[in-house]
């Protein structure tokens, strides 16, 4: 009887020669991926900053003419939710949207937008963190954003907007330049049902789903609150949850009881804003002249 060493490097030998085809073939393919990963790192990715120059000329060129700009805010959020809370939240829905869209790509969040006064400090300036800058400023920059993207080819640009101050500004600037484009095949789409949904359609689910009105809130309660858990549960602090019901304004919760917020309340938002925008997009560019 021979050994196990013996018997192992039979069997080996055995077995071998009827692998070897199947063996090259996969290290093969293992190698070719390896390789096409490697040369292209980032082909799966939808965000701008991601690219080179030179692979965003040959999306553009292949049909990828529609961007997102994406607009969050640096604000406060009340106890349990960390002041970027717009910024990570938009750029989260932005990517879903534009990888159901399919041939978009996603500008950087826009961070820096109107937040209240600072000498008096109203609204959320009373509150460490906030960063505001004035109406006229905020517009100038989401023209001047729209005016590099019609250079570099696009045709559809569109505003998402996470923050309700400023839905009026986008407008106002989709509008000037949509004016004054008119003869081009360029348009500028502020996406302004993109906030709407989350004040009544959000609410309507999350009601259907047992939340309570009470519980809902207009800013840092149960809805705003749920919404960011489903996007990024590390930028609420679920240990200060627990006290939500005794949040108030002076807290900077405006009205309900984030408490019982959760991940799967969230959800309802996050299907409804990602498949509500972009059958919205796809309805704008529809309307375009060809």
């Amino acid at each position: 009887m021979g050994t196990v060493e013996t018997d192992l490097w039979t069997e080996v030998g055995m077995i071998a020669p009827r692998s070897l085809p199947f063996i090259r073939t996969a290290l093969t393919l293992w190698s070719v991926l390896i390789f096409l990963s490697a040369a292209n790192p980032a082909s799966a990715s939808v965000f701008l900053e991601d690219l080179t120059w030179t692979e965003l000329r040959d999306l553009i060129a292949g049909g990828t003419t529609t961007i997102i700009i994406p607009i969050g805010g640096t604000e406060q959020s009340g106890p349990a939710m960390a002041l970027g809370k717009h910024n990570v939240r938009v750029k989260f829905l932005a990517e879903k949207i534009a990888e159901k869209l399919g041939n978009a790509v996603v500008a950087p969040v826009i961070a820096y937008v109107p937040e209240g006064g600072i000498d008096p400090p109203t609204a959320h300036m009373k509150f460490p963190g906030t960063i505001t800058i004035s109406d006229k400023v905020f517009e100038a920059l989401l023209e001047s954003a729209a005016r590099s993207f019609k250079l570099h080819g696009f045709k559809t640009i569109v505003l998402i907007g996470d923050h309700g101050g400023y839905q009026a500004d986008e407008s106002l600037v989709a509008d000037r330049l949509n004016a004054e484009w008119k003869k081009t095949p360029v348009r500028i789409f502020a996406d302004l049902d993109y906030y709407r949904m989350t004040q009544g359609p959000y609410v309507d689910k999350l009601l259907s789903a047992g939340a309570k009105h009470s519980e809902i809130g207009s800013h840092a309660g149960l809805a705003d609150t749920s919404l960011m858990l489903a996007v990024d549960p590390s930028m609420v602090r679920k240990d200060r949850l627990a006290d939500g019901a005794r949040f108030t304004s002076a807290d900077g919760v405006y009205g309900g009881d984030p408490t019982r917020s959760s991940a799967a309340f969230g959800q309802l938002g996050v299907d409804l804003i990602v498949n509500g925008t972009t059958d919205a997009i796809r309805g704008f560019i529809a309307k375009q002249p060809k």
